[in-house]
């Protein structure tokens, strides 16, 4: 069970999870690495992108679920309670009438959910000769971004895809997350080539935490993802990471360091907003 923090530290932990076909089974795994994750005093706890199913197009509509009635929702919320945490639950294919979506339930430690994130980008990409994917077969795009608040900070959600677009990490940051957190499963093409590119991008871009965590790399799976579950600070440092197998990463979070790195180097005062600027259009 996790213990007391500071109101601007606290350790974050990314369960890497080995993902199946069998949705009871992933449930399971998933209880199972969070309360590890809890009991080696993790205050805030993250699941990767579709840790309950496989990440395929044809897997979506038959492992979709409504949320919050789901059993996945509510393995999730009785965990967070139990174990008093906050829970990021990774993302899950959610059914809702005839639209589904890629979607991250966030729960405080009373197990109330406090924010709800629906993919916004969907993946459709073609790099001939190595990958094709298109979630917009099966899937339906997010409407709304997604920030939330906490006992540490507020804390902007994306999923996988949301961390190649910058205007989205830096509307979270104009609306004050110290923290952004990007469950996703990028592959063995651009996971090579961008998945720490990105994180320390996004940080650097904004002087804000960015933490990833993806499904560990499953052999029998018809789309193998990367691994490389990781926590970047706001100076772009690598914090802590791991390789493509089944494990928890943990890091120690300072919000303050936020503040000191604006301080350092104060791009947010010195943005030529004159010349140019991102409008938030949703808030």
């Amino acid at each position: 069970m996790s213990t007391s923090s500071s109101s601007s530290t606290f350790k974050f932990a990314a369960c890497q999870l080995m993902v199946g076909s069998d949705k009871d089974a992933n449930i399971q795994t998933a209880r199972k690495a969070v309360e590890h994750a809890a009991q080696g005093g993790a205050h805030m706890v993250a699941l990767p992108e579709c840790w309950n199913c496989p990440y395929s197009s044809s897997s979506f509509p038959t492992y979709a679920e409504t949320v919050p009635d789901g059993p996945s929702t509510k393995a999730l919320a009785n965990l967070a309670a139990t174990l008093k945490i906050y829970l990021i639950g990774g993302s899950i294919p959610e059914r809702d009438g005839d639209k589904l979506y890629n979607t991250s339930v966030v729960f405080d430690p009373k197990g109330d959910i406090i924010a709800k994130h629906r993919k916004l980008h969907l993946f459709d990409i073609d790099v001939p000769g190595k990958i094709t994917f298109k979630e917009s077969d099966t899937l339906s795009a997010g409407t709304t971004p997604t920030v939330f608040d906490t006992a540490y900070g507020r804390i902007g959600l994306g999923i996988c895809y949301d961390m190649r677009f910058p205007e989205l990490a830096l509307l979270y940051a104009k609306r004050g997350a110290r923290f952004l957190c990007y469950p996703g499963a990028f592959n063995m093409t651009t996971g090579p080539a961008h998945w720490e590119l990105l994180q320390r991008g996004r940080a650097v871009d904004n002087q804000v935490y960015v933490a990833t965590i993806s499904p560990a790399r499953n052999p029998d799976s018809t789309y193998t993802a990367w691994g490389h579950s990781s926590i970047i600070s706001p100076w772009g440092e690598v914090v802590a990471t791991t390789d493509h197998a089944e494990g928890i990463v943990y890091a120690d979070i300072d919000m303050s360091r936020v503040e000191e790195m604006r301080t350092n180097i104060p791009v947010y005062k010195q943005k030529r907003t004159d010349l140019y600027n991102v409008e938030d259009l949703t808030s």
